[in-house]
């Protein structure tokens, strides 16, 4: 039977780690950033780009928004979210705890679970341990997350303690379901704790271990890049991933800018999503090799150089900073999608020269240079 993660090299002088996770849809190489595409689409992003042109492996459907729409008999209907939406490769979902903690004046956490009130119609629903195993389930994800209460940042540290201790009773419910059941589809599912307890280093290290005991494939890190400082983010990090097995494969959830993903892959993380790629392109907000551009600027008016000239990708390396600006203030669609397939580029492109550099030893020295790249502002 082929390992689920095969951990291929560490960086000398650094935590900074390449594997690969193989899943019943493909193989993953890490450290890999997942697109997110929260209601079975990548936003402005068809599936054909994300697979032959932006290259990604694995993409994140969000759970709570699948529920809600298309709803599950449509997904099961189809046979899972990859048959319904027609990407073939590797998927992970949520379980829809983070929409649930971003959803304050809309729900209430008891130990059962959370009744919420959706942001459609108001309609009232539980998300409980029990039921987000079924849900995702449903849903037909090759990686699915253990429910979780995600907390706010600042926390109490009294409610911190006591919100860790009830994420760990939902978690061994997550497990007892987990393995009381099937999957829908005949492949399997693999299913990820998730380390909680804000930026408390004792509870973040209480949580480390009872997630590390539970010897799962995978394992996650929540509740961080929720206004925490930067620095905050990193020593949790470190904290972490001090405990946390180093056989299996680390994702940090919901995160984040550029320099974040590198500073923590330095940190021994392996796996991230965020929204920020495709939200900041919306937007008209570019990340390039060269540094951030805001392609609504009058400054690139005149201005036919390519939108990023190290790109892999062909239509950013053809596409002027002129015309892209123009589509912009024309209120185009095409500006958008333009732009979201170059955020993704570079972000793919970015863990996979991570990567290289891992590979090759120098992430270190590699990864100081790239940071002040990208955080020019051009």
């Amino acid at each position: 039977m082929t390992a689920f993660f095969n951990l291929e090299t560490t960086c000398i002088g650094s935590e900074a780690r390449a594997g690969s996770i193989q899943t019943a849809h493909g193989r993953i190489q890490t450290p890999i950033f997942m697109p997110v595409g929260t209601q079975g689409t990548v936003k402005g992003v068809h599936f054909t780009e994300l697979s032959n042109d932006i290259k990604s492996d694995i993409i994140l459907g969000n759970t709570y928004h699948l529920y809600l729409r298309p709803g599950m008999d449509v997904i099961a209907n189809a046979g899972g979210l990859q048959k319904f939406n027609g990407w073939n490769r590797p998927m992970l979902t949520d379980s829809g705890g983070y929409q649930v903690y971003s959803l304050a004046h809309r729900r209430k956490i008891t130990e059962e679970g959370v009744r919420f009130a959706s942001h459609i119609d108001g309609s009232y629903h539980w998300f409980t341990p029990e039921n987000a195993m079924d849900v995702q389930r449903k849903i037909g994800a090759d990686i699915i997350m253990a429910f979780d209460e995600c907390t706010p940042y600042p926390c109490d540290y009294d409610y911190a303690k006591k919100s860790i201790a009830m994420t760990h009773r939902w978690l061994d419910r997550c497990i007892q379901r987990f393995e009381s059941t099937e999957s829908h589809y005949g492949y399997p599912q693999t299913l990820f704790p998730i380390v909680q307890g804000s930026v408390y280093k004792d509870l973040r290290i209480e949580s480390a271990r009872y997630i590390a005991d539970k010897g799962a494939l995978g394992n996650a890190i929540g509740g961080l890049a929720v206004g925490e400082p930067d620095h905050e983010m990193y020593d949790m990090i470190e904290v972490v991933n001090n405990i946390l097995p180093k056989t299996a494969p680390r994702y940090l959830m919901g995160v984040g800018t550029p320099s974040n993903i590198l500073e923590a892959i330095d940190r021994g993380i392996d796996m991230f999503d965020c929204v920020m790629p495709t939200r900041n392109a919306r937007h008209g907000y570019l990340f390039t090799h060269q540094g951030v551009l805001h392609a609504k600027s009058k400054k690139w008016e005149l201005d036919l150089s390519p939108i990023d000239q190290r790109s892999q990708n062909t239509l950013i390396r053809t596409t002027s900073k002129s015309y892209l600006r123009h589509l912009f203030k024309c209120g185009e669609l095409l500006a958008m999608q333009i732009a979201s397939i170059n955020n993704l580029s570079f972000y793919l492109e970015l863990v996979r020269e991570a990567r290289e550099h891992i590979i090759a030893g120098d992430f270190s020295s590699w990864k100081k240079m790239k940071i002040e790249e990208v955080e020019r502002v051009l």
